[in-house]
């Protein structure tokens, strides 16, 4: 659902859906490269799953969803005040 704009508001970058979807191209052209350059290029690597194709992407990925996952779950109920906390 679209929200009304005013007259006098601005529209920024993210407003129009069609910079979002030029960023979203953008974005997984990028990734496509990167994952493709993977193919090519020669590393020295320690360990033998660093070989692998497609290893550090996969990685990165699912140590990303683990800090969101670990952040939501037991630093944010950690560090959480109570909604009346500043009322005080």
């Amino acid at each position: 659902m679209k929200r009304p704009i005013d007259i006098d508001e601005e529209l920024r970058m993210f407003d129009k859906p069609e910079n979002i979807k030029r960023l979203l191209i953008i974005f997984f052209i990028a990734s496509t490269v990167v994952i493709l350059i993977d193919l090519v290029y020669h590393r020295h690597t320690v360990f033998a799953w660093e070989d692998y194709f497609g290893f550090y992407a996969v990685f990165g990925f699912v140590a990303c969803v683990v800090l969101v996952i670990v952040s939501k779950y037991i630093l944010r109920p950690l560090t959480m005040r109570k909604e009346e906390y500043y009322d005080d």
